[in-house]
């Protein structure tokens, strides 16, 4: 796959399904990421009160997965850290309308940001014999 097309994937998926750990049990969950304007971070918003938050603090590691209905996917791995970017919060809130339901604005204290710094990625489509290693840089 090209890095265009990984791009797309990930635009066009919508969801992707992220990996954190709790002690030594992974913990999977459905997620609207979207990736930053340099394509080297994904940005999720997050309500106060998440786990997700607790469970990247003590293990920052973590993986998404992106699939489309082709079947195609993207495995992105990557650092994640809780941040209060606000311009961050600002692309999120201004490109994902399903944020209205959660949070008042931007600026709500319940709209938490984490930002994953890519590592790698790794993607296929169902006709490859094996993964490419994909680099957005």
């Amino acid at each position: 796959m090209t890095n265009e097309e990984v791009i797309d994937l990930i635009a066009d998926a919508g969801f992707g399904t992220l990996a954190t750990t709790e002690g030594d049990q992974p913990r999977v969950r459905p997620m609207m990421p979207i990736l930053n304007e340099d394509n080297k971070k994904l940005l999720i918003a997050l309500l106060g009160g998440s786990r997700s938050i607790t469970q990247v603090e003590i293990n920052p590691k973590v993986e998404i997965c992106f699939l489309d209905r082709k079947m195609w996917y993207a495995r992105v791995t990557g650092i994640a850290k809780i941040t209060e970017n606000s311009e961050y919060k600002e692309l999120l809130w201004n490109t994902i309308p399903m944020l209205k339901q959660y949070f008042g604005g931007p600026n709500d204290e319940n709209f938490i940001l984490m930002e994953i710094d890519i590592s790698t990625i790794e993607a296929s489509t169902p006709h490859q014999k094996s993964p490419d290693t994909i680099n957005l840089s």
